[in-house]
């Protein structure tokens, strides 16, 4: 059997790493090849690490890589249509997945699309349910609310579980030490260009209230560090790289008393672990006026947009400043009443995400389509 892999950023990379993972104990002799991060990449020499290049947030930032990203659509249906895997799996990223899929089906490409970590057409592009599923074979959710809606269009869809569940379930307890403060800026350059900054100027003012407080700054990876060492002579604090750690999200998540975490799934990981946390997000002013005009949800956490109200605080573009995030930080340490109900709201949750063996359910839903 061969299966061909899309993932085009760190989380989705994670993600198809554990999937593969669960297809390769169920069939050993799997042929695999594709675009991933360097988790697949490690182990599978015919999948090709493209994320450093790959992973831009916002319309601006992939019009400025139009050209590359044409190139690397183009390069993958003529290597799909060449080799005919039985299945293709497009994890996350969307805008180059689902363009991908429609120019597989239009190449002639016979055999299975299945779309891992399905897109979030809920809060954006509804209308985009209905040509997904003239395009693809099966989706498999992350969330329970999104089946009902893909199921509506004639979509088989099927809800996996999130990974997090067994991720956290898995980890060793640490426990938190009083005046740390995490900053997590995100594992894109344009996100720790925009974030890290505030995050910064935010420590001066944090330090001015509380001189003993400590900071730790969470870099996904080291190709990160530059962007790291410009935000520091940004906010002229030289002494930030010595709180510079890389990777181990987890684990500081568990030991800082409170954070700021960049939108996206790291979010999810600090709810799962119980951390509070202030939800920051900050792009070019050209993709939040197009996303102000589709956007559909009231928040961009999935904390909050599981529960349905806010028990995580968003400091959205102009709503971040060093001044706002100082004072949330603040008050997640030091109004007990906050705190709590912070993690009893990010608790419940949790408890929407699944019992567990995501991925192993995900490989089963995968051959089952692949066999059907």
């Amino acid at each position: 059997m061969h299966i061909h892999f899309v993932a085009g950023e760190i989380s989705g990379d994670h993600h198809a790493a554990g999937l593969l993972a669960a297809l390769r104990a169920r069939c050993p002799q799997l042929q695999v090849g594709g675009l991933g991060g360097p988790q697949l990449a490690q182990s599978n020499p015919a999948i090709r690490n493209w994320v450093g290049r790959a992973a831009v947030v916002g319309l601006w930032e992939v019009l400025r890589q139009y050209r590359y990203f044409r190139a690397e659509l183009d390069s993958s249906v003529a290597q799909i249509l060449a080799t005919q895997p039985q299945a293709v799996i497009l994890v996350d990223y969307p805008g180059f997945n689902l363009r991908l899929a429609k120019a597989l089906r239009q190449g002639g490409y016979r055999g299975r699309l299945i779309f891992y970590i399905s897109p979030q057409v809920w809060a954006w592009k509804q209308g985009r349910v209905k040509s997904m599923a003239k395009l693809l074979d099966l989706v498999i959710c992350l969330f329970p609310f999104e089946v009902e809606l893909y199921q509506r269009s004639g979509l088989h869809a099927v809800f996996g579980g999130h990974p997090m569940v067994d991720r956290i379930r898995d980890l060793p307890q640490q426990a938190r030490e009083p005046g740390l403060i995490g900053w997590f800026p995100g594992s894109r350059r344009h996100e720790v260009r925009r974030l890290l900054p505030v995050m910064l100027r935010a420590s001066a003012l944090l330090r001015q209230q509380e001189p003993g407080l400590r900071f730790v700054i969470v870099a996904a990876d080291k190709n990160l560090l530059p962007e790291v060492e410009l935000a520091a002579r940004s906010a002229d604090l030289a002494e930030a790289m010595g709180w510079v750690v890389i990777g181990e999200s987890q684990a500081w998540m568990q030991r800082v008393e409170a954070a700021a975490v960049a939108s996206g799934t790291a979010t999810l990981e600090a709810a799962c672990l119980g951390l509070p946390f202030v939800l920051v997000y900050r792009v070019h002013p050209l993709t939040y006026a197009v996303a102000r005009l589709v956007l559909k949800l009231r928040w961009i956490g999935m904390a909050n947009i599981l529960v349905g109200r806010e028990v995580v605080r968003e400091l959205l573009q102009g709503q971040l400043t060093a001044q706002s995030l100082a004072d949330e930080i603040t008050a997640l340490r030091k109004d007990a009443e906050r705190r709590t109900r912070c993690q009893q709201g990010m608790l419940e949750a949790v408890h929407k995400l699944g019992d567990g063996h995501a991925y192993e359910r995900a490989a089963e839903a995968v051959l089952n389509c692949i066999g059907g």
